[in-house]
């Protein structure tokens, strides 16, 4: 029986061959050229074909593909051109990524294939925001996500499957089941035989199939895709198949026992499909071997030209202007003035505004609708905007990110809650991985928001209280936003929804009720990557931000009763950093003081100090000083946190020994 779906678009049986014949002969190419020392490194697909074509061959050109290393197939099947095919594969200019990544790390969204990361699993959550991008556009295309085996102990394989299941989303998840990660044979790491009965745990259905046999590939996952577009959920497909190559070439296949590799070599899928047509008369053997011959000479035709292509070159110019997408240049912000409001009112009316200007803004995290977030942030914006752009996740901080990514990809403007920012480690790999890195690789914009409230001084302990604002500002692609007020909370996050880059925006949960300022009512932008001047001063320069403002003018006011001029600078935006205002600064006081509330060690104030002592040390009539938290997790007790472990313990002798230098 044909499937319900596809054999329109995959076509007659000579095509089917042709799709599944071209990524075998390339195969044979690459792995000529490893042996004449030629290529450096292939992720061999061979014998694994059936499954990457057949999912291609059932799917439409509107629905996405997110393939691995060995689906070489999906490509040649979605028409990808060869010359640049193989540019990209080999390095040379001419390729997708610049030189930037090598083989299916990159995506064409104008082909509907978003490659990997080599982290496992990490794309499937990125599948599950595509599925639901399909689903808010009132599309009926859906998502198809690869991952291996080995990868289905990944945490990233549950937490996609259970946003699929609760939502309903139309994804398919095709496990190509190949028996080996890398070394290890899958039935030493996984403690079923039928991975597709992992399924049921997520209500939604699951099979599995002879990954070899294309036809049997075609149908499962043109049923699969059927279902999905009546609104019947997500599919789970294990494709079983084999590895005939190694991990990758170089690792070899001595750790497979020889009689496995010939039993299926037995199952072929490229000659198992050939011997079926031939078997029914729909091909003969001269057609085959003309088809092959044709396909040989343009596949070499192509890998040499790309030969002969020269290495990818650029400048550290180009290359740092990719990193991040330009951001459209925002009004002039009003005053701060305007009613007395808490900082949450401020983030709570940013995002409100946000979510009525533009339909695009969707909010995820969890306990965010009815109950408005655990610091009620969120209250309120579930009923006014519904459970579609307000949207209460499972516990599953990466799989929400990874979700954002593929939403973001579409054009979408996700906003992630995390409930505290200590969680957001679970994040971590979606965040600096993939999220970081898309714009540089292949040029995608990820307009995509991360909220974290962070920070001490409520005896919440040490999960609960952490400031990893550093971890971020250390990778390049994100940026990360810290506000210190009111009117900062609100203009500064208008603007990280805006911005087409991942940002990661903390605001201090002892800010959040504690602290109230002037607070305009329309919307309005303030620009990343600028510093504020919060008090002006001669004597001495304190580089802070965050609740270290407050710390900060708080100092500044005791020292000038002692006839002290301190400067305040607000730095609002670590990434990027608006190095020329502290360098400004420092040329006003001569004195640098760096103050955060993070542990000294590898903290943000050490990237102050060395871009003041690298750019301006002929400035400065005294040392540099850090003041930051201790080195320790962040104590429980009340006492412990303020008089041991806090920067703010520490200011005053710090400030005064610099003044007395």
């Amino acid at each position: 029986m044909e499937p319900e779906e596809g054999e329109s678009r995959s076509g007659a049986a000579a095509e089917r061959l042709r799709a599944l014949l071209l990524p075998r002969v390339i195969e044979e190419k690459m792995l000529r050229l490893i042996r004449q020392g030629r290529l450096s490194k292939w992720f061999s697909g061979y014998g694994q074909e059936a499954v990457a074509v057949g999912c291609a061959l059932a799917l439409r050109p509107s629905d996405y593909i997110l393939p691995l290393h060995r689906n070489l197939g999906v490509w040649t099947t979605r028409g990808v051109p060869l010359k640049p095919l193989f540019c990209q594969l080999m390095g040379r200019d001419g390729g997708f990524t610049k030189g930037r990544d090598r083989t299916f790390h990159f995506g064409l969204p104008a082909r509907r294939i978003i490659g990997m990361i080599s982290h496992l699993g990490a794309m499937l959550p990125v599948g599950a925001g595509l599925a639901l991008a399909a689903r808010l556009r009132r599309s009926d295309a859906v998502a198809l996500a690869f991952c291996g085996d080995g990868a289905t102990r990944e945490g990233d394989f549950h937490e996609a499957l259970s946003l699929a299941g609760v939502w309903k989303l139309p994804l398919i998840v095709v496990v190509e089941s190949n028996g080996y990660g890398l070394s290890t044979p899958s039935a030493e790491a996984l403690p079923v035989e039928n991975l597709s009965e992992a399924a049921a745990g997520y209500g939604i259905r699951g099979e599995t199939v002879d990954g070899n046999d294309l036809e049997a590939v075609i149908g499962a996952v043109a049923q699969a895709a059927a279902r999905a577009r009546r609104g019947e959920g997500a599919g789970l497909v294990e494709m079983r198949t084999f590895r005939m190559r190694g991990h990758e070439e170089a690792s070899g296949v001595k750790y497979v026992p020889p009689a496995l590799l010939e039993a299926w070599a037995a199952r072929d899928p490229v000659e198992a499909y050939v011997r079926a047509l031939l078997g029914r008369g729909a091909a003969d053997e001269a057609g085959v071997q003309a088809l092959r011959e044709a396909l040989e000479a343009e596949v070499e035709a192509a890998a040499e030209w790309a030969l002969g292509q020269p290495e990818a070159e650029s400048t550290l110019e180009a290359e740092l202007a990719d990193v991040y997408a330009p951001a459209a240049p925002a009004a002039a912000p009003p005053p701060p003035e305007g009613p007395e409001r808490r900082f949450l009112d401020a983030v709570t009316l940013a995002l409100d505004q946000a979510l009525a200007a533009d339909p695009d803004v969707l909010l995820l995290g969890q306990d965010i609708a009815g109950y408005g977030g655990v610091f009620k942030a969120t209250e309120g914006l579930a009923a006014r905007y519904g459970p579609e752009r307000v949207r209460n996740t499972p516990i599953i901080e990466s799989g929400v990110v990874g979700a954002a990514v593929g939403l973001a990809l579409e054009g979408f403007k996700p906003v992630v809650e995390m409930q505290y920012a200590d969680f957001i480690t679970c994040a971590f790999n979606q965040i600096v991985n993939n999220a970081a890195t898309t714009r540089y690789r292949w040029g995608a914009a990820l307009n995509l928001t991360i909220r974290a409230p962070y920070g001490g001084g409520v005896g919440a302990g040490p999960f609960h209280s952490q400031s990893m604002e550093a971890w971020f500002a250390h990778t390049p692609g994100l940026k990360v936003v810290v506000p210190s007020t009111p009117y900062e909370a609100k203009g500064l996050l208008a603007a990280a929804i805006a911005d087409p880059n991942p940002v990661l925006f903390f605001e201090h949960k002892a800010l959040y009720r504690a602290l109230k300022g002037p607070l305009p009512e329309a919307p309005y932008m303030l620009p990343l990557g600028q510093a504020r001047m919060a008090r002006a001063g001669r004597d001495l320069t304190i580089v802070t931000y965050g609740m270290g403002v407050h710390w900060a003018l708080a100092e500044a006011e005791y020292q000038q009763s002692r006839g002290c001029s301190i400067e305040v600078l607000d730095l609002r935006t670590l990434a990027p950093l608006d190095e020329a205002a502290i360098l400004a600064s420092v040329g006003r006081t001569s004195r640098l003081l760096a103050l955060h509330e993070a542990p000294a060690v590898c903290g943000f104030g050490a990237e102050v100090l060395a871009r003041v002592a690298e750019r301006a040390f002929h400035l400065l009539d005294a040392p540099p000083a850090r003041v930051a938290g201790a080195a320790m997790p962040i104590p429980f007790g009340r006492l412990l946190e303020r008089d041991v472990y806090s920067a703010s313990a520490r200011l005053r002798e710090a400030v005064e020994r610099t003044l007395a230098y």
